[in-house]
């Protein structure tokens, strides 16, 4: 977002602070990581990852076809036996290998993220690197304790995980699926997102520094077929996924039957609740961070706000001056809060679904601001005069666009914030305690914050309910998913 001193309310312009892209050296292709090594697909197909926010071609990079899944599935169920059979002691030395080296190029990771993903830097930087480091210290820790974590005396791994993950967090959705497998005697074959390829081929090269044996470790990249090649290959005993429901519900058909063990991590339609009570100016911060946090590409996003009836005039006025200052544009500069939408694809579906509102009577507001002339962009959007009815408030529609809806009474929000078929997490917004745990279990969701908002911790687990998905990621709870219990 261009903003100069009238704008901003500051009385001064922010002036640019780039990140190098020194920091990192992009190959011109790459391949797939099977059995240790790099190697290109059986079939020569390969495709292109741009950077969002520029159009720019990054890298060539392979397709993995089934003969490729196959490859790599043989390769984990070859590593298995003696991956598995390591004490839990020798298996946490490599998660804390893997940690360290993350930490060493904590810089090349977060500028490799930000180009690859279009998320700002200071996003990449402090949040996402950070937490995957702390993922594989976390369950580091944990492997030499299963017998301890309420599995059972004896808990044993499943075998190959097959793991498909998303691209709004691509390198910490990597480590939300495959520290945990790891540490439990598990190996992987996971396939990254068709737009965010590099970081996870980059954690491949980790791997290899941290001396990780042959086969524990395979990333097969590709589109759609490749994860559907991983999740119905018959060798692929448990299965990962995080994504759109649509998809999950096809995972879920594709496994009916096979006995493969499954959890799923889902869309969302986060409610965030805020009271007469609350402290509204850590409760505006809150629903900033809740829907514009990585342009609202996240599944926990807080999309529809639900602000007491007496506050709402009050809460709109002051969450629109907050939008004023914020900073859209490079994403690679220090001082950008909203980045670029990770595609044109996505940012397609942003448009249709943000026309629906105009269509339906809400009234768009929209922040000040201009939108570089490449790239694909969205500016923070807020849609007032919603109802129930509206597809802005029933569709996820994973972008920087917030729905307001008012309440009265506390049960009138709880009845609200229910109202959909996504059950994945919520915000309550309130100086009173009673009232917080009051409105928090009686939400249908898997993860209620109190007076923040995406606040994510590796101790604790995070998952949903309903058409958010099922089973749980993080802490003690995510082990559950990669043991046979």
């Amino acid at each position: 977002m261009t903003t100069s001193p009238s704008t901003t309310g500051r009385g001064f312009a922010y002036a640019p602070a780039p990140e190098s892209r020194a920091a990192v050296d992009i190959a011109p292709s790459y391949g797939l990581f099977i059995d240790g090594r790099f190697a290109e697909a059986a079939d020569g197909a390969t495709f292109k990852t741009v950077n969002p926010a520029t159009e720019e071609v990054l890298a060539e990079v392979a397709i993995g076809g089934e003969a490729d899944v196959d490859r790599a599935v043989k390769a984990a169920r070859k590593a298995f036996k003696a991956w598995s059979a390591l004490p839990g002691a020798e298996r946490a030395k490599y998660l804390f290998r893997i940690a360290r080296l993350v930490q060493e190029h904590a810089r090349e990771l977060a500028v490799l993220e930000t180009l690859d993903n279009g998320k700002p830097i200071r996003e990449s930087r402090d949040v996402d690197i950070p937490l995957v480091a702390a993922h594989f210290f976390h369950y580091a820790g944990w492997a030499d304790k299963l017998a301890y974590a309420g599995f059972g005396a004896n808990p044993k791994p499943h075998g190959v995980a097959g793991q498909v993950i998303p691209w709004n967090f691509p390198l910490l959705m990597l480590a939300w699926k495959i520290a945990p497998a790891l540490a439990t005697g598990n190996t992987v074959v996971l396939k990254p997102a068709e737009t965010t390829p590099l970081t996870a081929l980059r954690f491949a090269e980790i791997c290899v520094e941290a001396g990780l044996p042959p086969g524990v470790v395979n990333i097969v990249t590709g589109a759609g077929p490749t994860g559907r090649a991983v999740v119905a290959h018959p060798d692929v005993d448990k299965v990962a996924f995080t994504g759109s429901t649509e998809v999950g519900k096809e995972i879920i058909r594709t496994v009916a039957g096979t006995g493969k063990k499954l959890t799923l991590e889902l869309g969302g339609k986060a409610a965030n609740i805020v009271y007469d009570d609350a402290a509204l100016d850590s409760a505006v911060e809150g629903i900033v961070n809740g829907i514009f946090f990585n342009q609202g590409q996240v599944c926990c996003a807080g999309s529809r706000l639900l602000v007491q009836e007496s506050v709402a005039d009050e809460v709109f006025a002051m969450l629109t001056r907050r939008l004023r200052t914020l900073r859209l544009g490079d994403p690679l500069d220090k001082n950008t809060d909203v980045g670029a939408i990770n595609s044109a694809a996505q940012l397609d579906r942003i448009k249709v679904l943000a026309a629906s509102g105009d269509d339906e009577g809400a009234q768009r507001w929209t922040a000040p601001c201009e939108l570089p002339s490449k790239g694909f962009w969205f500016p923070p959007t807020v849609f007032t005069g919603v109802t129930q009815a509206h597809r802005i408030a029933r569709e996820e529609i994973f972008g920087p666009v917030l729905s307001v809806l008012t309440f009265r009474t506390p049960a009138e929000a709880v009845e609200k914030a229910n109202n959909t078929p996504y059950g994945l997490s919520a915000g309550v917004w309130t100086e009173k305690g009673a009232k917080a745990l009051w409105t928090a279990q009686r939400l249908r969701a898997g993860v209620v914050w109190t007076n923040t908002f995406n606040r994510f911790d590796p101790a604790s687990p995070f998952g949903g309910f309903k058409e958010s998905g099922f089973g749980r990621e993080g802490g003690r709870h995510g082990l559950e998913a990669y043991l046979n219990v």
